[in-house]
C-alpha cells in the first residue's frame, strides 16, 4: 500500500495516489465509467502508472474486506 498515501492536509484525508492529490475514488468512478487502465492515464492522469490503479483498486478490496457487518432481522 506503499502507493496510496493519507494525509489531513491533502483532499480532507481522503486516500491519494501517493505524491498526487488524485484520490482513489476518482480513479474507482473512472474504472466504474467502463475506461480502461490506459484510458485513464492518457485521458485523465498521465502522471499516473498502471501500478497506481492497481493500488487503488487493492486498497479498496482491502477496505470492504476488513468491513464489519452487522445483520438485523426483519
Amino acid at each position: 500500500m506503499d502507493r496510496i498515501s493519507v494525509n489531513p492536509q491533502v483532499h480532507f484525508g481522503k486516500p491519494c495516489i501517493a505524491g498526487t492529490r488524485i484520490t482513489v475514488q476518482n480513479v474507482l468512478e473512472l474504472l466504474n465509467e467502463g475506461l480502461s487502465f490506459r484510458e485513464i492515464i492518457q485521458n485523465y492522469y498521465p502522471d499516473l502508472q498502471i501500478e497506481d490503479i492497481r493500488a487503488a483498486l487493492k486498497y479498496a478490496i482491502a477496505l470492504i474486506s476488513s468491513e464489519e457487518i452487522s445483520l438485523i432481522s426483519a
